[in-house]
């Protein structure tokens, strides 16, 4: 199993809950009310509130959790390389990529970014962004879900050397 499933297995629901549900929830409900505002061009309504409030706390939220995962999990298993072969670097360093997008909207949101475009440009930013986080996600998912030894990966026979675990 990669570390990324790992991770979501361990501590049920909470770790299922705080590092896939919220990330997702507020992505997809940037999503969905993207479309609603892409296709309506309705702007003022409590959709596009209610996008504005998902965008705002969906990169604040994930760049915690990606500060968080980096020392915890990805600095420890690299200095250690107890990484599980290709498949689980590209499902957490995709995981962790999220950040990008969803940090991107965020600042979007606050006028960090883009403050002086019209409506359609930042409709037309936010939905990009939305894009590129549905792309990195289901990366992540797909290498997640994948047992690590069809790239590769070999477990470590215990009293083994660590160095042959990397192919060293």
């Amino acid at each position: 199993m990669t570390h990324y499933m790992e991770l979501l297995a361990t501590n049920q629901p909470w770790n299922l809950l705080i590092f896939m549900a919220v990330p997702v929830i507020l992505a997809e409900t940037i999503a969905i009310t993207e479309l609603y505002l892409l296709f309506t061009r309705n702007v003022h309504t409590w959709v596009k509130t209610l996008s504005r409030i998902a965008g705002g706390i969906a990169g604040v939220y994930f760049l915690g959790v990606t500060l968080y995962l980096l020392q915890v999990a990805v600095i420890p298993l690299t200095t250690s390389r107890g990484w599980r072969g290709i498949a689980d670097v590209v499902a957490v360093g995709s995981y962790l990529l999220g950040v990008v997008p969803l940090g991107a909207i965020t600042l979007l949101e606050l006028g960090v970014v883009g403050a002086k475009y019209d409506e359609e440009t930042r409709m037309k930013w936010h939905a990009l962004w939305v894009g590129v986080f549905l792309i990195v996600a289901h990366i992540a998912m797909i290498f997640g879900m994948l047992n690590p030894t069809i790239l590769g990966y070999q477990a470590p026979v215990e009293g083994q050397p660590l160095q042959q675990e990397m192919g060293m």
